[in-house]
């Protein structure tokens, strides 16, 4: 066991002949699963995106013991976990990402996977209505207060982008959703309505951050059929537009998550952050807008020549206001995602 763990951590560092570190973890089922999707956007390879489904099959856990099971003891599981392997902590956030590209998959011999992830994630829904990553009700918020939590981040509360994605997957399911999996969904939609900030915006605790958050939320709202003139939907796509550069893009520091002035703002444009302010204008039905059109010019105007996009900065919190983290796959998988979506509904259509 000891040799294991000192493999396990020599295998997460990263030594270049100017600098080294140490990756937390790996993230290859999310990466993977995001990844799949955008590839799905552009309708060009299905072999590939079938290939990684498979892979992803093959990391469902089911019967698995875990903490989430004082919540659901009767459930056979279902979910996915973040790493390569972590079979006693499965996530919502990667189990509904995974069982999203397999839906869009559509292809049948997914459809038992895709069932008992939906199940479970039914199972984990908070008594708000809303999902947290790992657990469910972890809302003890007077635990933050006591000495050694400095970082006043040891609870797992639902949080809107990761209710936002479980809340896509329900109602891309919606044709084949028990009665239990449609009350889910809707107290999941009337959990997201409340938590919208006053400017319109929305929190995101796993990723940078109020864009992050936006972007989940509208994109659960398009799927369930919200329409783009309710005036939450009119309200977070103004406050997108209202944080565009003059370059085009989008940009939000880190630094939001202490100074709220910063939601939206604060950085310098990425691709990835335009990425993600790009899908959600359109799944706000913002198909034609200028805004659209000079986000597309600016991941245009900014892809390599590897035909890649490179954001050499942190991408999003592991806890808030302490320890960042970089997802190397997203300033690649999201840019490609939003052209391909813009292409095909913005492009394709007018020509």
């Amino acid at each position: 066991c000891r040799k294991d763990a000192k493999q396990a951590l020599q295998d997460l560092l990263v030594v270049d002949d100017d600098d080294a570190y140490c990756q937390p973890c790996n993230s290859p089922v999310w990466d993977t699963a995001l990844a799949t999707l955008a590839l799905q956007e552009t309708g060009n390879h299905p072999q590939a995106t079938e290939k990684a489904l498979d892979w992803l099959w093959k990391k469902q856990l089911t019967h698995e013991a875990g903490d989430w099971r004082d919540h659901c003891p009767g459930s056979p599981g279902g979910g996915w976990a973040f790493q390569f392997e972590n079979s006693y902590y499965p996530d919502t956030d990667d189990t509904a990402v995974v069982a999203w590209a397999m839906q869009a998959q559509d292809r049948s011999k997914y459809r038992p996977a895709i069932q008992l992830a939906a199940d479970w994630l039914c199972c984990m829904q908070s008594a708000n209505g809303g999902f947290a990553a790992f657990d469910a009700d972890n809302t003890c918020y007077y635990l933050n207060a006591i000495p050694f939590a400095d970082h006043g981040a040891l609870l797992d509360p639902p949080t809107a982008d990761v209710s936002a994605r479980c809340a896509t997957l329900l109602a891309l399911l919606a044709d084949k959703n028990s009665k239990d999996h449609e009350q889910a969904l809707k107290r999941c939609l009337d959990f997201l309505a409340d938590e919208q900030e006053a400017d319109g915006s929305w929190f995101g605790r796993w990723g940078t951050n109020y864009i992050y958050g936006t972007w989940s939320v509208l994109t659960a709202f398009e799927q369930a059929g919200v329409s783009p003139d309710e005036t939450m939907v009119v309200r977070a796509a103004n406050w997108l537009k209202s944080k565009q550069h003059s370059d085009g893009g989008w940009g939000e520091h880190n630094d939001s998550y202490e100074d709220r002035t910063l939601a939206g703002d604060g950085y310098r444009s990425t691709a990835f952050q335009t990425a993600w302010a790009m899908l959600a204008l359109m799944a706000a039905g913002e198909y034609c807008s200028p805004q659209l059109y000079r986000g597309a010019r600016f991941l245009l105007e900014n892809q390599a020549d590897d035909g890649l996009w490179h954001d050499a900065c942190f991408t999003a919190p592991g806890f808030p206001r302490v320890f960042y983290l970089r997802y190397h796959g997203y300033e690649k998988y999201f840019p490609l995602w939003a052209l391909a979506r813009y292409y095909r509904h913005c492009v394709k259509m007018t020509v």
